[in-house]
């Protein structure tokens, strides 16, 4: 008997389990037909990448599976004025992915609205940073190179990682205010372990050649720095650098701390690309063009492809790779500075 009302109560439970279980079901592929129904046969006013394809009600928003979604939402009111259409880049722009497909015909740039900068059109909308924020260049010059990167884009993709010099700006615009003391004092942290700090052993047979080199190519560069700040660097050979003066460490940060939120952008792209805040530096100060650069980033691993050869797919995309990360940091900077 108790067997019997068991059964049958698990029966009971199943049952209203699958009748809930379609129930929601129900509802969300309901709730699904309804998101990705046009808002109005109205013409679209503005396109928005954005995870969320929002409404303006924010409860209604939902997280949208893949970030890289272009979103077109249609006026909440009618409006003659093109003015104030934009296009408002994704997240995902600043990772690299693909993030839609092109949906512009004409890209121009124009004067920002407040007088204060250069601002970039695709069509007759006026672009924004990831954050919504108004995207807007300094310089002519910039604005236009930044124009040349989205109109070279091809119609089946909009590729962020052929736009180094956007990139760029968005860090400068969006990063750098919000992070500056984090991202000196992260350059800071890791100036003890500069690249032009450390020195091969030259007590054996395996390691003497790469010390000559450096000691050719680098010492110039540490000869520089002592000039220029008063104070001599100290090389080692341990993986985990060794302890600046105080004196020349309080120069770099009075550096780091005067320069304005493009220059700073540029100096941490290109310390990180080298792993040496003194070559970011001496690019900064003049002292090293981009192929002097290129040369001293490379210079162990150079000894190594002359002495047992190029790896194809391997040491050449590298070296293009950072040829970019460099040249494009050095480009914008040039592009940044009011003549």
């Amino acid at each position: 008997m108790a067997a019997e009302i068991v059964r049958r109560s698990l029966k009971a439970s199943n049952f209203s389990l699958l009748r809930t279980l379609a129930s929601f079901q129900t509802r969300s592929f309901s709730n699904l037909a309804e998101s990705v129904q046009p808002e109005s046969d109205a013409p679209s006013s503005s396109f928005t990448f954005s995870e969320n394809s929002g409404d303006g009600d924010s409860n209604s928003q939902r997280k949208s599976a893949i970030d890289d979604n272009i979103f077109i939402k249609g006026p909440k009111k009618a409006s003659s004025s093109k003015e104030a259409e934009s296009v408002t880049m994704p997240m995902s722009f600043m990772t690299g992915s693909i993030v839609g497909k092109r949906f512009y015909q004409k890209v121009t740039t124009r004067e920002a609205e407040d007088g204060n900068g250069w601002s970039v059109m695709l069509d007759y909308r006026t672009l924004k940073t990831p954050s919504k924020r108004p995207f807007k260049c300094p310089t002519l010059a910039l604005a236009k190179a930044i124009a040349a990167e989205w109109e070279y884009q091809e119609v089946d993709g909009i590729r962020p990682f052929t736009m180094p010099l956007m990139k760029l700006s968005c860090t400068a615009l969006e990063r750098v205010p919000l992070t500056r003391h984090k991202i000196i004092e992260y350059l800071m942290k890791k100036f003890p372990q500069d690249l032009v700090f450390c020195r091969a052993p030259g007590d054996n047979d395996l390691t003497s050649g790469v010390l000559e080199r450096q000691v050719e190519k680098i010492d110039p560069l540490l000869k520089w720095v002592e000039s220029e700040f008063g104070f001599k660097p100290t090389v080692h050979t341990s993986f985990f650098g060794c302890k600046q003066d105080d004196g020349l460490v309080s120069a770099i940060r009075s550096i780091l701390k005067k320069t304005d939120d493009c220059e700073l952008a540029t100096i941490d792209a290109i310390a990180s690309a080298a792993h040496s805040l003194v070559i970011a530096l001496g690019i900064f100060r003049g002292r090293l063009g981009i192929e002097e650069a290129i040369e001293l980033i490379r210079l162990e691993e150079d000894l190594q492809v002359d002495n047992w050869g190029l790896v194809e797919g391997g040491h050449d995309v590298d070296i293009a790779d950072l040829r970019v990360q460099i040249a494009s940091a050095v480009v914008f900077l040039g592009l940044t500075r009011r003549v």
